[in-house]
């Protein structure tokens, strides 16, 4: 890595080639993530790039403005935590994409990776939290074994203090290293998490907090975060007991509660000040993002002005600056400063702008719906039409710079984004809308939209396309086998297409969020199963079908997604499978871009439109 003696680095910028598309540059510009620093040694840093064509992690030493790419794998690497002296960095090594591995440690200016937990077998990572005297707090997921937390220390073999079957993860560790903080669902329900404070040794209760009262009321609490002062027992929690996610002050301790009241609509996030004496606030609204300092003192909420767009990450630093990732639909990501400027501006190629996105509200069966649409700019329709859906379910797309999207636009397409019922940031009904009907709920939603994007004039009913990724790619088989009909063309990436078969070879947390949603195993409620697997609607598709599929996915396993591929085979069914050596989704850039100009391929040999790729 290049060195430099200031304090914003530069890493060694891909170059931009003759003739290469906007859209292939979008993907080939790079891109840095919001820096995360050590809490005792906040001028270390530790990033994500994808400068080499992989996405990896990297030191950044702000006083000498040294970068080092501390990490350097064929699939990548994103998983990466400083200890709080920052003295080493912790990242998670797995096979390939399978999400299954052990933590590794490697010196913060570079040397050799070693095993940061020895004694742990590989699992699912379930949470990290390291102190300052060098123990560890390591969660663990297995099929086996359901969740186990581990406290690790120097020379000494891992201390078990948790095991459940149900799914859990380490919250948070307190400041000086005495109280852990844990997420679990032992009642049942994978999608409302309840709280447990222990002592660092396990043995000793501190103290619980559960709004799901036993697992009969649907409202959950996460852990934001310890106070950052020796001794403080005040837990950052959030909780719905409002009907969204805003924070509150939980004193492990006294028990007591401090409602913090903050009078913003939509979810409310927040995290600590470094100095604990406030709140740096994320509000997320209608698909936009924007940050407030709450003052714990005076109770007064101020704004932190930030562009119009997403705010997709941001801490506050020790002298009072906020670092933040922000970007807009039009506009690609930037790291910026309150304090004025870019905080990391890597050199070389620029992505290019991409169009605005238009809000759009529909009427649907169970309330109003926010979709986004972007279209070729000066152009009029009817368009060919993407309706991209986002995964999660419990995401929500946003104003937020996408390059995938954007290829489309630049051949022609609109694209509509969908925030079905299930999706985040319009409050705890709408995400908790889908129990039990899982998918055809959304595709509810979906249909309202589609229906207005043709009547608008927007979207040309003979070219609609229906696409996604995971969740996404679930719904794209599911609606492409229940409204046969409606689309043209079907695009699903990693996707659910055989629910029994995924349930019974899933990673063990998602089988918990699986047994939520449906109420069950599919053992326990085979009606749900079928009613909400596309494999059991794949006969009636009409439309081509082009599935791609990670051979390492423990999401969405490649063995149901062959079942159904068979049937369709099995049947003449016009339809491209394109299977790669990764996960779920991939993290080299080369393979993205060769993903969606398959895809975009694939439309036009079917649909005739956006034939040149660039």
């Amino acid at each position: 890595m290049t060195q430099i003696n200031d304090s914003t680095p530069e890493l060694p910028g891909t170059p931009e080639l003759p003739g290469m598309a906007d859209w292939e540059k979008r993907f080939r510009a790079p891109r840095v993530s919001l820096p995360d620093w050590a809490e005792d040694a906040p001028h270390r840093s530790l990033f994500v790039s994808n400068v080499t064509g992989t996405y990896e992690l990297y030191a950044w030493d702000r006083v000498t403005g040294e970068q080092r790419q501390a990490t350097d794998r064929p699939n990548g690497t994103t998983d990466g935590v400083l200890s709080p002296d920052g003295s080493s960095i912790w990242w998670f090594s797995d096979s390939d994409g399978d999400e299954f591995g052990v933590w590794m440690r490697q010196p913060f200016g570079g040397g050799e990776d070693e095993p940061a937990a020895p004694g742990l077998e590989p699992s699912y990572p379930a949470g990290l939290a390291i102190g300052r005297d060098g123990t560890a707090v390591v969660g663990r997921s297995t099929d086996e074994g359901g969740t186990t937390i581990h406290v690790v220390r120097t020379g000494a073999e891992p201390v078990e203090i948790y095991r459940h079957r149900e799914s859990a993860g380490v919250g948070d560790l307190s400041h000086d290293g005495t109280l852990i903080a844990i997420e679990h669902t032992e009642h049942g329900d994978a999608m409302h998490s309840a709280l447990r404070v222990v002592g660092v040794g396990g043995s000793s209760l501190v103290a619980e907090l559960d709004d799901t009262k036993g697992g009969t009321e649907e409202l959950g609490l996460e852990v934001l975060g310890f106070a950052p002062v020796d001794g403080d027992t005040r837990l950052l929690i959030g909780h719905q007991r409002r009907g969204r996610w805003e924070p509150m002050i939980w004193d492990v301790a006294s028990g007591e509660e401090t409602d913090l009241a903050i009078d913003l609509p939509g979810d409310v996030n927040a995290e600590w000040y470094p100095d604990g004496s406030g709140l740096l606030v994320a509000h997320s609204f209608e698909a936009r993002g924007e940050l407030w300092r709450y003052d714990l003192a005076t109770r007064a909420l101020v704004r932190i002005e930030t562009p119009t767009g997403s705010v997709s990450g941001a801490t506050a630093r020790p002298d009072g600056e906020v670092e933040y990732l922000w970007s807009s639909a039009a506009l690609p990501p930037q790291v910026r400063s309150t304090a004025g400027g870019v905080v990391l501006d890597p050199p070389g190629m620029k992505a290019p702008e991409s169009v605005p996105v238009e809000d759009v509200w529909v009427e649907g069966p169970g309330g109003r719906i926010h979709a986004l649409v972007q279209k070729p700019a000066g152009v009029t329709g009817p368009l060919p039409t993407v309706f991209e859906i986002h995964g999660g379910p419990t995401w929500h797309d946003s104003d937020a710079f996408a390059a995938g999207p954007a290829a489309w636009i630049d051949h022609g397409y609109a694209v509509v984004r969908v925030n079905y019922r299930g999706s985040t940031g319009y409050g705890r009904e709408w995400t908790d809308a889908l129990k039990h009907r899982v998918g055809l709920i959304e595709l509810e939603d979906i249909a309202a939209v589609r229906e207005w994007a043709v009547g608008s004039g927007l979207a040309d009913p003979e070219k609609l396309i229906l696409a996604g990724g995971s969740w996404g790619g679930y719904l794209t088989l599911l609606g492409l086998g229940t409204q046969p009909e409606a689309w043209a063309l079907g695009l699903a990436a990693v996707p659910v297409a055989d629910y029994v078969t995924a349930y019974h070879d899933e990673m063990e947390a998602l089988k918990a969020m699986d047994r939520t949603l449906l109420g069950g195993t599919p053992e326990e409620v085979p009606d749900r199963y079928e009613a909400s697997s596309p494999l059991t609607y794949v006969d009636a598709v009409r439309a081509p079908v082009y599935i791609s599929a990670g051979v390492n996915d423990p999401r969405c396993p490649i063995r149901q997604v062959e079942n159904y591929v068979e049937r369709l085979a099995a049947r003449g069914a016009v339809h491209e499978v394109y299977r790669y050596d990764a996960g779920h989704g991939s993290l080299v850039v080369e393979e993205r871009i060769k993903q969606v100009r398959l895809e975009i391929a694939f439309a036009a040999e079917h649909l005739g439109q956006g034939a040149d790729l660039g």
